[in-house]
């Protein structure tokens, strides 16, 4: 992206609100080839994305998702489809986030709807194959003149605020918090983990944990009790595990913010072993930055 990424990510919040007008020809051209190009995410799941006009039945599709369905007016949606993999919804949570952000830079507002939308229209119109799940779509459009100022009414300002950098971010073990932001010991890594920090989540929960080991940064997913996979509110609105979409989000803001910097790097699943934060600390993937 020629635009400063840090800034996109500042400037992207949920937009439930949208202008009655279609995504203009050139942006939606544009938006296009970008999906086009999301075909593999960076543990190797294949994955594939559409943008879509919204209908009738679209929004149907939502009804059933609580607060989530709550869009007004979308003029489309992206929709995103992954193949059965052991880490697929990190993948996912990866490369739809890519899609969100360039939409942002050319203007559009965006939401991200978790759920599981295997039989839905959504999965119509992708053509959706017996091996692939459909963990989320993204409401997008114009954002309404006042669209911000309208959710942080109805929701309150709980959605904008953060956990704060020591309870993120780890230096060598979970029992010593990685130095505040700024600190040498971060290196020039400290933009990509306030670009982590400030990166969306399902309910706000932010449940990715960092740890850093040597030129090697470990992402964790730190459970929600009571949260999530096998909860009774997931169950009862079949939404996927959406806390392992989260950490694929925060990959994305980490990676792309590391390549925007010339900070080299690359993914792998190589389990350190390291003592957990707790029972509810799931290992999921590592950076490594010397590579």
């Amino acid at each position: 992206m020629a635009i400063n990424l840090q800034d996109i990510i500042r400037e992207r919040y949920s937009v439930r609100f949208y202008r009655e007008d279609p995504i203009a020809d050139d942006t939606r051209s544009a938006l296009l080839a970008s999906l086009a190009a999301l075909s593999r995410g960076p543990l190797g799941s294949k994955t594939r994305f559409s943008l879509i006009a919204a209908s009738g039945e679209d929004r149907a599709s939502l009804r059933g998702l609580g607060t989530y369905g709550f869009i007004k007016n979308p003029a489309g949606f992206i929709i995103g489809a992954v193949e059965v993999a052991e880490q697929a919804l990190e993948d996912f949570g990866y490369m739809m986030e890519k899609a969100i952000l360039e939409a942002t830079t050319l203007g559009l507002g965006t939401c991200w709807l978790g759920g599981s939308f295997t039989q839905s229209s959504f999965a119509k119109k992708i053509g959706k194959r017996a091996d692939e799940i459909i963990p989320a779509v993204t409401a997008t459009g114009y954002a309404a003149p006042d669209a911000r100022a309208r959710d942080l009414l109805r929701r309150g300002a709980r959605s904008d605020t953060r956990l704060p950098w020591e309870a993120l971010f780890f230096d060598g073990s979970f029992r010593t918090p990685l130095p505040i932001l700024g600190n040498i010991q971060a290196s020039g890594y400290t933009p990509a983990l306030e670009m982590v920090r400030l990166a969306p989540s399902a309910s706000n929960k932010q449940p990715w944990r960092i740890l850093k080991d040597g030129s090697r940064w470990h992402f964790y997913c730190q459970r929600t009790p009571g949260y999530g996979q096998g909860s009774r509110y997931f169950t009862l609105l079949r939404l996927a595990d959406l806390q392992r979409l989260d950490i694929g989000i925060a990959m994305c803001h980490f990676a792309l913010t590391a390549q925007q910097l010339g900070l080299p790097g690359n993914w792998a699943v190589s389990d350190p072993g390291l003592e957990p934060l707790n029972d509810k600390t799931l290992y999921i993937a590592t950076w490594n930055g010397d590579r």
